[in-house]
């Protein structure tokens, strides 16, 4: 400290305007500058300092009047916006390939922005960090910043002594040059840090306003997305109770089952005998076509929205379903637990609220909670398979209920809720996951997808189509 103020001190008694001029022409735009005595030269203190918060005076008429606009303009937007979703469902009515289609058409577009969603909070998460860490930076080296600016300045404003006025004057300024080579390589690569932080941090800066922009856009479309949804799954389950109402005796029948089996694999077993609802929607899965009984996998099936049966055997079906839920996985098939033990499913950490679709073609045989589950959603694919959801906040379709590969079937909650298996995936201590935020290990919506043939847990990872795969694994 003694060796630089005492460099300070020398350098403030010579005159050099070329270095401030570049320091200062380096200076980022927008940073405040801070308070005397170094003002004109603090461009480092201002990122590094709060900004001074002025209390704003009242809103003007016009001003008023421009909310009011504003505010007008959102509901006659959100009354178009209803009248839309109104004229789609009334074009779907008794058309079921149609409403399939709407179904299909806006989860897969909902799950795009989710995934678009993550990337971005990704970022941002990851430029915030690089904002905080340039302005601790800046604000560690505060001192020596402010004394390098201010002699750089000083430099600048004081030119040298005329060396023919005096002798000793040629003395003082042979002196000063000397104490110049000592000092300017200092003072340039001081400059020279000082510029390129504060370079990166308006670079940080702008590229968060641009994400946060991208982020309130991505918002926006999910929220229309998910309303879209809302309505036109509340469409399908009408027509679904209309078609196949569940007598209040099955439904009771069907609670006792879940409430006294012992396992998964006993409550499917049970269900698919002894519940009516679960019963017939095992017996339809029977009557699917067998894989040696059909041809080969066509894709062209799969486009097909007015399906009653899968499109192909769940056998052929590899390398062909959609992950059900845009996240990020956690723990894969196998992976070892945080007891030891082999996990039997994926989990994949989402969204508060993410839509969760069917990863199949298949026939609902449970959909409720049961025992440390939660809500769990189980679908007979056909020829033995079964897959296991669980980890939903609501689940949106009913027992015996058909659904297609990527339609929607649950809802995402706000916490986690999920099998011990997926619980055991969280981080420990709540790190993120890719740019989704976690409060606690617990607190991160976690869905818990599981394969069975026979009774026994698979790997699902063959099963998944590539551009899916390649997300899961990270």
């Amino acid at each position: 400290m003694m060796r630089r103020s005492g460099l300070l001190l020398c350098a403030c008694a010579i005159g050099l305007a070329g270095p401030v001029t570049t320091a200062r022409g380096q200076d980022a735009p927008g940073v405040p500058p801070a308070p005397a005595p170094f003002a004109p030269a603090s461009g480092a203190q201002g990122a590094a300092r709060p900004p001074l918060r002025v209390p704003l005076p009242p809103a003007s008429p016009v001003r008023r009047g421009l909310d009011t606009d504003a505010l007008k303009a959102d509901v006659r937007g959100s009354a178009e916006f209803q009248k839309r979703i109104a004229a789609e469902l009334d074009a779907a009515k008794g058309d079921r390939a149609k409403l399939n289609t709407l179904l299909l058409e806006t989860a897969d577009r909902s799950r795009a922005v989710e995934l678009q969603l993550i990337d971005v909070e990704g970022r941002i998460g990851a430029l915030d960090q690089s904002a905080a860490q340039l302005s601790a930076s800046l604000a560690k080296r505060r001192d020596v910043l402010a004394e390098v600016l201010a002699a750089l300045l000083r430099m600048g404003r004081n030119p040298p002594p005329a060396l023919l006025m005096r002798p000793d004057d040629a003395l003082d300024a042979v002196r000063s040059a000397i104490l110049l080579g000592a000092l300017l390589p200092e003072l340039r690569v001081e400059a020279e840090t000082l510029a390129a932080d504060l370079s990166d941090l308006v670079r940080v800066r702008g590229e968060l306003t641009a994400a946060r922009e991208s982020l309130g856009q991505l918002r926006t479309a999910l929220d229309q997305d998910k309303k879209r949804l809302a309505a036109l799954v509340g469409e399908r389950q009408r027509r679904q109770a209309e078609a196949h109402p569940l007598p209040q005796g099955e439904k009771a029948q069907v609670d006792s089952v879940a409430k006294t089996s012992t396992d998964v694999h006993d409550l499917v077993t049970r269900m698919e005998s002894e519940a009516p609802p679960a019963a017939r929607a095992a017996d339809a899965a029977r009557a699917a076509p067998s894989p040696s009984a059909a041809a080969k996998s066509d894709l062209a099936a799969l486009q097909n929205p007015a399906r009653i049966a899968p499109a192909v055997p769940f056998i052929e079906a590899k390398g062909l379903l959609p992950l059900p839920v845009a996240g990020v996985r956690v723990r894969d098939f196998g992976a070892p637990d945080d007891v030891g033990a082999a996990a039997k499913g994926l989990s994949i950490a989402t969204r508060a609220g993410a839509q969760v679709t069917a990863p199949a073609d298949g026939w609902v045989v449970y959909a409720g909670p049961f025992r440390s589950y939660g809500q769990l959603l189980i679908i007979n694919a056909g020829d033995g398979y079964h897959i296991l959801m669980a980890g939903m906040e609501k689940i949106t379709v009913d027992l015996g209920q058909f659904v297609l590969a990527g339609e929607p079937v649950g809802i995402m909650g706000g916490l986690a809720r999920m099998s011990p298996a997926a619980a055991g995936a969280a981080p420990v201590g709540g790190a993120p996951i890719g740019g989704l935020p976690l409060g606690t290990a617990s607190g991160q919506p976690q869905l818990y997808v599981e394969f069975r043939k026979d009774g026994n847990s698979i790997d699902p990872a063959p099963w998944w189509a590539a551009t899916d795969s390649r997300k899961v694994r990270g």
